[in-house]
């Protein structure tokens, strides 16, 4: 099963959420930090790290003695990373996604592709816990690519946790497309309903199953349980806020490690969320 953990905006608690969920979990766990930008799940796990390795996308360099200025690249290119004045082809590699139309689109052949380094995967191991994120490299633009390959090395555990990036833009959805179930994390507050709403829109226009889980939930008013009950969006968990939580969090420690009754909370959000699964149909083209 793979279970993305997501949220409408930053500061929810959602990296809490997935680590200590991948704590309390018995037996093989993957845990994929896709929020390459800032990926930090790895401080409190502290794994010991197996393996790295960097990952490139290809971009397209313009042989200036074969090419023509016909502009076929330009407007084949849904990016705008490679236009044409008529004159010799302009490229933008930080726009760049690498599909390659314009290297299919050129008549004689004078465009090549070569790789451009976005970021690193990096591999470890903390107990049964398989841990993988990526680091995007400074000055990139888009994440897409290496969060890609961050998910592309999932598979090899019987479950598979999935730290998404914050919000609802493009770097999510390359996170948790194709997951079996969406945790969102949000806080009962004004700010955090209206985000929550964002992300339920998403999880739905991807045909996702998704459940909330209201972090710091003793605070701000009752609106978000309210709207979840509104809107048939299972209510998964609440955790209460703990002064001690804050305080371990700041020392880089989970909370199921300092504090161990709220390893049953966890445990029990996982089997909340898995009967939420179970009892929604596979959409359309998924299996």
């Amino acid at each position: 099963m793979t279970v993305a953990v997501a949220s409408g905006k930053g500061g929810t608690g959602k990296t809490t959420v997935a680590v200590n969920l991948a704590l309390s979990l018995e037996g093989p766990v993957e845990l994929l930090d896709c929020d390459v930008e800032e990926p930090n799940a790895h401080l409190f796990l502290q794994p010991g790290w197996t393996s790295a390795r960097t990952v490139s996308i290809p971009v397209p360099q313009v042989d200036e003695r074969l090419c023509t200025a016909c502009g076929a690249c330009g407007e084949v290119c849904r990016f705008h990373a490679i236009v044409s004045l008529r004159t010799q082809p302009l490229v933008f590699p930080e726009l760049c996604h690498g599909c390659g139309a314009c290297l299919l689109a050129c008549p004689v052949g004078a465009i090549r592709e070569v790789p451009q380094e976005v970021g690193v995967v990096e591999c470890g191991l903390r107990g049964e816990i398989r841990f993988v994120h990526g680091r995007l490299k400074v000055g990139t633009a888009m994440s897409g690519p290496l969060i890609r390959a961050v998910r592309r090395e999932a598979g090899q555990g019987q479950i598979t946790l999935i730290d998404a990036p914050p919000g609802t833009s493009c770097p999510v959805v390359a996170a948790v497309r194709g997951s079996d179930f969406v945790i969102l994390v949000t806080e009962p507050t004004p700010f955090g309903l209206n985000d929550l709403k964002l992300a339920v829109e998403m999880c739905r226009i991807l045909s996702l199953p998704c459940g909330v889980v209201i972090n710091r939930s003793d605070i701000g008013d009752d609106a978000v349980r309210r709207y979840c009950a509104s809107e048939a969006v299972p209510l998964l968990a609440e955790i209460p806020e703990d002064r001690r939580v804050a305080e371990a969090y700041s020392r880089g420690q989970a909370a199921v490690t300092v504090l161990p009754e709220f390893r049953a909370l966890f445990r029990e959000l996982y089997d909340r969320l898995h009967a939420a699964a179970a009892q929604r149909p596979v959409p359309a083209g998924r299996s």
